[in-house]
């Protein structure tokens, strides 16, 4: 089931950077495009990123219904997080995005 989403976006550009947009969200969610990951696995495939910085992205993300937290009642606590329906339908355009940016870090040599 899709969240209401309240929010103000000026165009559907606008829409999708607030939705994405961010230091790490990307990073996320191409970290979750082909495995389900617990916290410690996404802390680890997320360079630089503080821990206080990740729980707010995922909250985030999973607020904006791109991604699934599911807790597993168990002791030690399990938490996995997966990329939902809305999720998925955005990497491909992610990975249009990496190609993009691939071939500009080549021109300028980076």
């Amino acid at each position: 089931m899709a969240k209401k989403i309240n929010v103000k976006a000026y165009c559907p550009v606008d829409y999708a950077f607030q939705r994405i947009g961010g230091k790490y969200k990307g990073r996320i969610l191409w970290s979750l495009k082909d495995d389900i990951l617990r916290y410690g696995e996404l802390k680890r495939n997320i360079e630089g990123i503080t821990p206080k910085m990740l729980t707010q992205t995922l909250k985030e993300l999973e607020a904006d219904g791109l991604i699934f937290r599911k807790v597993y009642l168990e002791v030690p606590p399990r938490v996995e997080y997966s990329l939902s329906e809305t999720g998925i339908e955005l990497i491909p355009f992610i990975n249009q995005m990496s190609a993009w940016a691939e071939k500009q870090m080549a021109l300028i040599s980076i």
